[in-house]
C-alpha cells in the first residue's frame, strides 16, 4: 500500500537531517530532461506561466539555473523535510523518527511537477513548478502529459513488491491527474475529510490538507500495510463514517473546531 501526497509551494530548508540516510529520486533522468526546458524560460516567461510576482519569478529563474545533478547532502535536502504548508503541518516530518521515515520509503509518495514521484528521504533542491502548469515540453503541452506514464509506471513497480496494491489518494485533484488509475495493480481509495457545523457537513480546504498529512503520519507510525487500518484514524477528532463512504471514497468527519484564539 502506498499513500500519495501533493507537494507544497512553501519550502523550508533548515530542518535538521541528523541520522537520515537520504536517497536519490527514482525519476531523476526525467527531471534532467524537464530541466532542459525550464532553464530556457526567462523571468518574464515564468511570471506569465505561473501567475507569480516578479520577485518570485526571479527566485525561481535562479533556482532553475542553479539546479545541479546529481543531488548530495550538501546541495539538496530530503523531500519530506523540505515541504511546508498545511499538509506538512499534519505530517510534521521533522518529528518523525528515522525509522518512521525509512519505513515510509516504501509506503509514502509525494507527487511533484519537477521530480515526478518522491519518497520521503529522496533528496531534492528547491523549486516551484505546479503539476497544473501548461508548460510545453518534449512529451506534450503540460506537465501531466510529461509525467503521467512515468509516475504510473513507477507506482506500479513499487506496488508490485507489496502484499497490498492499494493507493491511498491523499493528494489534490491537480496532482492526482498525473496518475493513471487504470495502470495500477490495485484499487485507489480517496479519503474525504468533512467538518460538521449546525447539521451541515463541508470540506474546508486548509483543514482537509492538514488532515491528509496527519493521516499519512498515522500510516507511517502505525506501519499500516493495508487500508483497513485507516478506518481507526481518529487524530484531530475525525471518525470514519461507514454509512457515507463507498468502496473508493472514505469519509471522515468531525465537529468543526472553533477558530483559533476564540
Amino acid at each position: 500500500m502506498i499513500a500519495l501526497l501533493s507537494p507544497a509551494k512553501k519550502l523550508t530548508l533548515d530542518t535538521p537531517q541528523d541520522a537520515i540516510r537520504a536517497t536519490q529520486p527514482a525519476l531523476l533522468d526525467d527531471t534532467r530532461l524537464l530541466l532542459d526546458t525550464t532553464r530556457r524560460l526567462t523571468k518574464a516567461d515564468l511570471q506569465q506561466l505561473m501567475g507569480i510576482s516578479e520577485a518570485l519569478a526571479q527566485l525561481n529563474h535562479e533556482r532553475f539555473q542553479c539546479m545541479s545533478l546529481p543531488f548530495t547532502s550538501e546541495n539538496a535536502h530530503p523531500a519530506a523535510l523540505c515541504f511546508a504548508g498545511d499538509t506538512y503541518l499534519g505530517l510534521d516530518a521533522g518529528t518523525l523518527s528515522p525509522e518512521d521515515l525509512a519505513w515510509g520509503q516504501d509506503h509514502l509518495g509525494i507527487l511533484s511537477g519537477m521530480y515526478g514521484l518522491l519518497r520521503p528521504l529522496d533528496l531534492m533542491q528547491p523549486y516551484r513548478l505546479e503539476m497544473g502548469t501548461r508548460l510545453t515540453n518534449p512529451r506534450g503541452k503540460n506537465l501531466v502529459a510529461f509525467w503521467k506514464e512515468h509516475i504510473t509506471a513507477e507506482l506500479h513497480r513499487r506496488l508490485a513488491g507489496q502484499a497490498d496494491h492499494t493507493v491511498i489518494n491523499l493528494a489534490s485533484k491537480e496532482y492526482f491527474n498525473a496518475v493513471n488509475p487504470k495502470g495500477l495493480p490495485g484499487a485507489v481509495i480517496t479519503p474525504v475529510f468533512l467538518e460538521e457545523k449546525r447539521g451541515k457537513s463541508r470540506t474546508i480546504s486548509f483543514m482537509a490538507k492538514k488532515a491528509r498529512g496527519s493521516m499519512a503520519r498515522y500510516l507511517l507510525q502505525e506501519r499500516l500495510e493495508s487500508p483497513e487500518g485507516l478506518k481507526d484514524f481518529t487524530r484531530g477528532n475525525y471518525a470514519f463514517d461507514e454509512g457515507q463512504s463507498s468502496a473508493t471514497r472514505w469519509v471522515f468527519r468531525r465537529p468543526q473546531p472553533p477558530p483559533v484564539g476564540s
